[in-house]
């Protein structure tokens, strides 16, 4: 008498639907697995994993908005993260989804045997052991959680990130969040979107308005459509001065 398989429960994301209609009659031939949704983007992935907890993830890499590498950044913080099965036509992002550590890489078009090993490998694993470690690829949002939900704020929204013991404040457009992130680590993703006004701030540099310097000799950065006001250190005035070309302070 043949064992029955453990059930394991399956989203689809892909941005195409022929692609994700194949996948979903893939899943289906496969004994104890089910597909649970399907998503067409890396916004929605997240979205539909929060609401459905699915076991495995088939993820496309190539998507709009946001890929799939850093989409499956952003499922390492769900409380129960799934396992993460690239799906991609292109065969250049490996070293990517093996930094992601992805279960499964499958190159399109599919074969049912690959899709049903990559499977197989998520039914003996744990949910521990299927916690992405995170990517080295730089990321369009960051994202914090609330109340057990996770919030996408898009990084061209960001105003300031302002450190605060082990938390950094991100203040944007539509107000502010807490991210588990450190000052020195987001200066290094986003050097090129940021820069430093102080040991314990970053300013966004397409959201300055203006450098001003007070009766004291003190500068402060501007921000534009906020009130938030950010000091410039002494040490760092130079660097911030030049590098948004205003010239060396006197």
């Amino acid at each position: 008498m043949s064992e029955t398989k453990a059930s394991i429960s399956v989203l689809i994301v892909d941005d195409e639907a022929p692609a994700r209609e194949r996948l979903a009659r893939l899943v289906g031939e496969i004994e104890g697995a089910r597909v649970l949704g399907e998503a067409a983007t890396g916004r929605e992935a997240l979205e539909r994993c929060q609401a459905l907890h699915p076991d495995v993830v088939l993820l496309d890499v190539r998507m709009p908005d946001m890929d799939g590498l850093e989409t499956a950044r952003h499922l390492a913080l769900v409380p129960t993260p799934p396992a993460i099965v690239f799906t991609t036509a292109y065969d250049e992002y490996a070293l990517a989804a093996f930094e992601a550590q992805a279960i499964g890489y499958l190159l399109k078009p599919i074969r049912r045997d690959r899709l049903e090993a990559a499977l197989a490998t998520a039914r003996r694993l744990t949910r521990p052991a299927l916690t992405p470690l995170g990517l080295t690829a730089k990321r369009s949002h960051f994202a914090t959680r609330a109340r057990d939900q996770l919030k996408l704020i898009p990084l061209a929204d960001v105003l300031a990130c302002v450190a605060d013991q082990k938390y950094v404040t991100l203040h944007h457009l539509h107000g502010a969040d807490l991210v588990e992130e450190s000052l020195r680590s987001i200066e290094e993703e986003f050097g090129a979107e940021f820069v430093r006004a102080h040991r314990s701030a970053l300013a966004a540099v397409r959201h300055i308005e203006a450098v001003e310097r007070d009766a004291e000799g003190h500068y402060h950065v501007r921000l534009r459509g906020s009130d938030l006001k950010l000091e410039v250190s002494r040490r760092l005035a130079g660097d911030l001065l030049r590098r948004l070309k205003l010239g060396e302070p006197s």
